[in-house]
């Protein structure tokens, strides 16, 4: 039997990204640039992904210099790195086996214990003093490998009927892949878009997909994005109290990612855990339902993608499946160490009084400063041309403008094989040089249309960025009119 006759179901059944051609066709007007090809513009903007290095935004000085000097311990003994950030290094290289993070420095399954402890602090703190417990925390390389993790144990590939995962709409597409992948079925929800509110999550929107999933599959848990991606939108707590009983009513396993929770940019707005949420509800909701939380170095103020770390905090689940929840972690071995360290950084960042910390409240301050700038600019220009409407933002990385495509664009999208809004975002690479993604990739009602962008970029990327899609759309708009 060949490779691939033995490929799961599972796997076949796993479609490829909308955004393969998009993608593949970027990296080839890249190419060509370099090679010197000339073309309207010299260089692709590229705010596809919510990587907020790649966008332009400057790393933190402190989380790098503390980095630098855990590879490199010499710079220790150097006096071209700040007191607390020498402190900082020496501290966490003793917590390391035999003072390296390379040697020999596989750590527990759950991560570096000491680290593990810190997260449990911070968690404390951030939830108002609601407990948290070291034992039930795991760092990974990545928030998504937390969940896939979680979603292993929740889902049986052999049950029938299938086990169904309540998942939003829109929503990250890596999420529903790999609930794909693992044999279960995605049940859509979807969120409310508001004129002028935003996107809000509404509890009859989780009965309906609920009563529409029961002829096909038996849904055991429920995930929610919180801030959303790609949305922007913020769960007040009456919201996520509404969400917690009605998972407690339907005995769905809660999943909260809250990987934008420091990307806030709304004037009145504020993240509140689902954690906290469910503590300050008090039993029965506190005791029984059962919530696995998910963090990430990679979204926010510290934005290290490349590091590839994370960490979930589970509450309420039954001991015995937190057995098999710790060989899934014991199996995969631990996070990498630099990663970790990062995510150390982002819960203990510089306080007042250190050397570090005046540098570090400017940076952050100032990254701040640009999203709320960004939001603001960039729906302002997106609200002035015909055929957009961007729902304004609270947090997350992105925004999702809806697109009021002309029934010529549509009928040509289709004539070419393509969805209207892929279409779309395939012309403006082609001919402006900017990559945004399609809302096709993320689900969407039938009918309607978006585009998602990263907003975390300087000015002058905003800026040309704006121009750019200003000058397209408008010609898009009166070519297909």
């Amino acid at each position: 039997m060949s490779v691939l006759q033995q490929i799961s179901p599972n796997v076949r059944n796993t479609k490829p990204s909308e955004c393969t051609v998009l993608l593949r066709r970027s990296s080839q007007i890249k190419e060509e640039l370099r090679r010197g090809v000339r073309r309207a513009y010299e260089k692709v903007i590229d705010v596809y992904w919510g990587d907020s290095h790649q966008t332009g935004v400057k790393p933190l000085s402190f989380v790098r210099q503390v980095l630098a000097a855990c590879v490199y311990p010499e710079l220790i003994n150097s006096d071209k790195l700040p007191v607390d950030v020498k402190q900082r290094a020496q501290s966490l290289l003793r917590e390391c086996a035999r003072g390296s993070v390379g040697k020999g420095s596989c750590t527990a399954a759950a991560g570096v214990p000491e680290i593990v402890h810190r997260i449990s602090e911070f968690i404390m703190k951030r939830d108002g003093g609601a407990p948290s417990y070291p034992e039930n925390i795991y760092i990974s390389p990545g928030s998504q490998w937390s969940l896939m993790n979680i979603l292993k144990v929740l889902v049986n590939s052999e049950a029938s009927p299938r086990t169904g995962v309540l998942t939003p709409v829109p929503c990250y597409p890596v999420t529903n892949l790999s609930i794909t992948a693992l044999g279960a079925v995605v049940v859509p929800y979807y969120l409310s878009e508001g004129q002028g509110q935003g996107w809000q999550l509404q509890v009859h929107e989780l009965h309906q997909a609920l009563e529409s999933a029961k002829e096909t599959c038996n849904p055991t848990a429920l995930y929610v994005i919180n801030p959303g991606n790609p949305s922007g939108h913020i769960q007040r707590r009456k919201s996520i109290q509404e969400v917690i009983q009605f998972a407690s009513e339907k005995r769905l396993f809660l999943l909260a990612d809250e990987v934008y929770q420091d990307c806030i940019h709304g004037e009145k707005s504020e993240f509140v855990s689902y954690k906290r949420v469910l503590a300050e509800m008090g039993p029965p909701f506190s005791d029984t339902v059962e919530l696995a939380s998910f963090h990430s170095v990679s979204k926010g103020i510290m934005g290290e993608c490349g590091l590839r770390s994370g960490y979930v905090e589970l509450v309420n689940v039954d001991p015995a499946v937190m057995k098999h929840i710790h060989i899934l972690f014991s199996k995969d071995g631990c996070a990498p160490v630099l990663g970790q360290i990062a995510l150390d950084l982002m819960m203990n960042p510089p306080q007042p009084g250190d050397p570090s910390h005046p540098l570090y409240h400017m940076e952050t301050q100032h990254i701040r400063t640009t999203w709320v700038h960004n939001v603001k600019r960039v729906c302002e220009v997106i609200n002035s041309l015909p055929g957009f409407c961007c729902q304004p933002t609270e947090g997350g990385s992105f925004l999702l403008p809806r697109l009021y495509l002309p029934p010529k664009a549509i009928q040509k999208a289709q004539e070419v094989g393509m969805q209207p809004d892929m279409f779309y975002c395939v012309k403006l690479l082609e001919e402006a040089g900017v990559l945004v993604s399609p809302g096709c990739e993320y689900g969407q009602k039938p009918g309607t249309h978006y585009i998602r962008f990263c907003i975390t970029t300087p000015e002058d990327i905003r800026e040309e960025f704006l121009k750019r899609l200003t000058s397209f759309h408008v010609q898009f708009m009166k070519d297909f009119s």
